[in-house]
């Protein structure tokens, strides 16, 4: 879900080409979730090989991470761990919303209303093991490295920004900024245009600097924090009944003083919990950030002979990327020549 900041959060357009031979720390289930989401049929039917196997998410990532990787992005893939045992809720309500938009969707086939069916499909989005199982196949085969987060992904993506192994984060939750991520990337995409639920949106790379966020604001990272929780994060959805990101950022204003926002805000809930949460999140200090060439035979393997992509374009895309990682190797050996 991420959380809800509307237009409080300075940002800043900039190029693809700004981000070539950055490091970028990927929240893989916020991607996959997207291509999960937008790459259907005009029915909302997602993309599947002869077996009735869903390859939406493989299709958006050997797309989009290629795309990338040719404009020079070295990218690091984190993947979620253990759940946060106040997450629960959250994903109990996104189950039933899913099955509601499910029971939509059935009535908008009989009608034959496709338009409705897309979008209403779009809601239905599920991530299973097996799909996180290929994912990582995928990008490991792709010559990427896969980082294993203890919990949310988020948190170590991060972590691993804030101690400089990476420059910044991918993601459009803007609880990435609450984990103190020193820079965030909410669309990083290729794609100059984005299926949303509502149409189709025009996008260009957008940077979040918390830095910046902080001065803009002019609050602190525990503020920041209060805001967030004020608004509502996936430990307590909706936040404070009444209050938005105007009103909340009035509140932390008033005082730096935790209990006493949260008391004026006449908060119901046990928001020092998932305070705590977001200060002391477990992080793994044990991975390694390693780009390699890619495995063609890997990839194909997974993509051709099992999932029935077309060998033709698999090649093609794995001959542009295997140009760009042959560059960057000489490139290397050149600097210490």
């Amino acid at each position: 879900m991420g959380i809800n900041l509307g237009n409080l959060i300075p940002r800043k357009q900039i190029k693809l080409e700004d981000l070539s031979g950055r490091k970028i720390a990927v929240d893989s289930s916020n991607m996959l979730y997207q291509f999960l989401s937008s790459i259907r049929q005009r029915d909302g039917t997602l993309l599947m090989d002869k077996h009735g196997n869903v390859t939406s998410h493989l299709l958006g990532l050997l797309t989009r991470s290629t795309n990338l990787m040719e404009k020079g992005l070295q990218l690091a893939f984190v993947f979620d761990g253990k759940m946060p045992d106040m997450k629960y809720s959250e994903i109990i309500g996104r189950e039933q919303r899913k099955i509601e938009a499910e029971q939509q969707y059935l009535g908008a086939r009989e009608r034959e209303d496709k338009e409705s069916m897309y979008k209403l499909s779009m809601r239905t989005a599920r991530l299973t093991k097996t799909m996180v199982d290929e994912a990582k196949l995928l990008i490991k085969a792709l010559g990427m490295p896969v980082i294993q987060a203890i919990q949310e992904a988020d948190a170590q993506a991060a972590y691993m920004c804030q101690h400089e192994d990476v420059w910044a984060v991918a993601s459009s939750d803007m609880d990435t900024l609450l984990h103190n991520s020193t820079r965030m990337l909410p669309n990083l995409t290729l794609s100059q245009k984005r299926k949303t639920k509502t149409g189709i949106v025009y996008t260009s790379p957008e940077l979040i600097e918390l830095k910046e966020v902080l001065k803009e604001l002019d609050i602190n990272q525990d503020q920041l924090i209060a805001l967030g929780i004020l608004v509502g994060t996936d430990y307590n959805p909706g936040g404070v009944h009444g209050i938005g990101p105007k009103k909340a950022l009035k509140l932390v204003k008033e005082t730096n003083k935790l209990d006493e926002i949260f008391k004026k805000a006449n908060a119901d809930f046990d928001w020092l919990a998932i305070y705590n949460l977001f200060k002391t999140m477990p992080k793994t200090k044990d991975y390694q950030l390693k780009w390699n060439k890619p495995d063609a035979d890997a990839v194909k393997s997974l993509l051709v002979d099992k999932h029935d992509f077309s060998e033709e374009r698999v090649e093609s895309v794995l001959s542009r990327v295997l140009k760009e990682s042959n560059k960057r190797q000489q490139s290397s050996l050149n600097k210490w020549s």
